[in-house]
Parts: C-alpha cells; sequence; structure tokens
C-alpha cells in the first residue's frame, strides 16, 4: 500500500471520528410549547441554544405540542434536557419546583394583591436558586434544574360570574391537572369536584362546558381562546392562585461539569423578556372580562391557599426546603402578612 493510500484512509478515520465526536457533543432538548415551533417558550429556547455554544454545548431541540410526551422522551433517555410548566418538572427537582405552589409567592398588602412585589419575589427566588450557593438544591438524583422563567400568575377562569366566592364553588366542576395531586386536593378543600385534565385538553374541557372553572394564565388566553368558555357570563377573577413557571432541566451526566450554573445563568437574564410576555397576555384581555375581588375576599382566599399550603405540604406533596427559601423571601418583601409572624415555615 502506497504511502498515499495510508494517509487517505487515515484521513478519511479522522475525520468519521470528527463526525463521531461533534455527534456526541450535541445534547437534544425536548421543549414544550403548545403553539409549537413559533410559541414564545420555543423561541426563548432556541436563543438559549444559541447563548449556550459560547459554553462549548451544542443544545439541538425538539419541539412538542404535547407536553407528556416531552416528558416521557426525556425520561426515556432520548432529550438530555427538557423545557416544560413547573407541575411536570417538580417530579425531577421538588425544591425549584416549590415556586409553583399555592398562594406561596403573592404578596397581599392592605387587602389587595401587589402583583408587581409578587413578581419580584419570584425574581428573587429564581435568583436565588439559580446563584452558587444553591447549586447542591438544584440537583436531585441524576437531575439538574438548568433554568427557571416566570410564565404568569394562574387566574380563576369562570363560565359564569355567579361564581365569586368560595362558597359558590360549592358543587361546580373545577379542572384539576390530573399530574398535580395539589390541585385536586385543593379542589376538594373548597368543596368543589375536581376534574382531571391537561394542558392539552384544559381549553377543550372548559371551552366544551365540561368544566365550570379553570386556572389559567393570560399567555393562554388568546392561543386557547379561552374566550369560548368564559362567554358573556364569564370572567376571570383578578386573584392568582399562584405564579407558574417553566423550568429547564439537565440529565446532568450529559453535559459538562459546571455547566449547569452557566445554564441557570442564562434564564435570570431572560426574566425580564418572559416578563414582558406576561404583562403585554395581561393587557390583551379585555377590561370587562377582568372581575375584581374585595378586600375582604382576598383576605379569605390569602387564608385558605395558606391552610391548603400546609396541609398538602404535610401529606409530602410540596418540598418544605424550597418552601422555607421563599417564605423567607416573600416575608422579607411584606413582613406584616400575618403568617410571617408564625414560627411555621411550611411555606
Amino acid at each position: 500500500m502506497t504511502f498515499q493510500a495510508i494517509a487517505g484512509k487515515a484521513g478519511a478515520a479522522l475525520a468519521l471520528t470528527a463526525v463521531a465526536l461533534s455527534a456526541q457533543a450535541a445534547n437534544t432538548m425536548c421543549v414544550f410549547d403548545i403553539i409549537g415551533a413559533s410559541g414564545d417558550a420555543f423561541n426563548m429556547a432556541k436563543d438559549y441554544a444559541v447563548a449556550m455554544q459560547k459554553t462549548g454545548v451544542t443544545v439541538e431541540l425538539k419541539g412538542f405540542t404535547n407536553e407528556t410526551a416531552a416528558v416521557e422522551e426525556f425520561r426515556a433517555g432520548k432529550c438530555d434536557a427538557l423545557m416544560a410548566t413547573a407541575f411536570r418538572t417538580r417530579q425531577f427537582n421538588g425544591v425549584a419546583g416549590s415556586i409553583d405552589t399555592l398562594g406561596a409567592t403573592t404578596v397581599v398588602r392592605d387587602g389587595k394583591v401587589d402583583m408587581p412585589a409578587s413578581y419580584e419575589v419570584v425574581r428573587k427566588v429564581v435568583q436565588t436558586f439559580s446563584s452558587p450557593q444553591a447549586a447542591k438544591m438544584m440537583v436531585e438524583g441524576a437531575y439538574e434544574i438548568g433554568g427557571i422563567v416566570p410564565f404568569g400568575a394562574a387566574y380563576p377562569m369562570v363560565n359564569n360570574r355567579a361564581i365569586d366566592s368560595v362558597e359558590a364553588l360549592a358543587g361546580k366542576k373545577i379542572a384539576a391537572l390530573e399530574y398535580d395531586q395539589a390541585q385536586a386536593m385543593m379542589v376538594q378543600r373548597v368543596g368543589g369536584k375536581p376534574v382531571a385534565v391537561d394542558i392539552n385538553n384544559l381549553s377543550a374541557k372548559f371551552n366544551g362546558g365540561e368544566v365550570d372553572m379553570i386556572a389559567a394564565p393570560t399567555l393562554a388566553y388568546k392561543p386557547l381562546e379561552l374566550s369560548k368558555g368564559i362567554g358573556a357570563k364569564g370572567g376571570i377573577a383578578r386573584f392568582p392562585l399562584l405564579i407558574l413557571t417553566y423550568q429547564v432541566v439537565l440529565n446532568q451526566s450529559k453535559f459538562p461539569a459546571g455547566f449547569g450554573e452557566k445554564s441557570r445563568e442564562h434564564w435570570v437574564g431572560e426574566f425580564d423578556r418572559a416578563m414582558k410576555l406576561v404583562q403585554n397576555a395581561d393587557a390583551s384581555i379585555p377590561a370587562a372580562t377582568w372581575m375584581e375581588v374585595s378586600p375582604d375576599h382576598v383576605k379569605k382566599y390569602t387564608s385558605i391557599l395558606r391552610e391548603s399550603r400546609i396541609a398538602i405540604t404535610n401529606q409530602g406533596v410540596y418540598n418544605k426546603q424550597g418552601l422555607k427559601v421563599i417564605k423567607k423571601v416573600r416575608c422579607a418583601a411584606s413582613p406584616t402578612e400575618a403568617d410571617c409572624a408564625s414560627p411555621s415555615e411550611e411555606g
């Protein structure tokens, strides 16, 4: 064999090796966006992939409009990372998932919900969880949280404005995500009838009259055509049951050491961008659709959420460590809230 032939074979072998290494270097992320590749979450994921190239990590996106399928692909190891709602990612890290807990981040002052202050609580919690000091809390088993961004408050949306009090919820059919045990427990505590749903059939059941109430962010209002379910008689109560987040979960073994921290830093920087989307969605709701909540009802609802949070936490559904951090941040922002004087640290 000539030298040229040997060199040619060696070159081909090196080229194949380079291709193999390149393939190994690419990490796949399952991204849930109910709208698909044109949705806000997917667009943020695309920018994330570009930003991570600067760290030497190539992230290839795999989009899903079905959240269950995205999670199952990730659990099966077909994706190295997952971007989905915290209701789904909580199973991989309970501390980070505690942000999306009933009333945990909501600030109430003088009988009114202070939404700017509530979102600032979420911001500070995200910053805290994303700090190097909290790195160990962001790892649970084989998984690591790679970022958190706000997705907006979950507001009660009803098909009849007569459903305007806790008492009025008795016997009503209320949507509860089938994979979030806390929601069904909450519905039962207020005397409602939980109806199991998932994100993909939530709007069909509400718009079709199968449920009387759902809890959803304003970002879902137009894409899911929730105005159909609200109709002429319904509305959106201006009282957040919780503030939702999107979270990125990494299969830690598939990424270089230290990548999780860089990933979290990126998403901290995306907080304001996500909040702009939330604010635009809030502003898009017709003024007549909103239902104002009286100070007495705000006080009552806040108390019910706290009692429910304690009970659900005691049953092992919510993460106590995460809720302690959140309560500390919220009480620093609003120390006069009733539960801040309590020694209990359930959240």
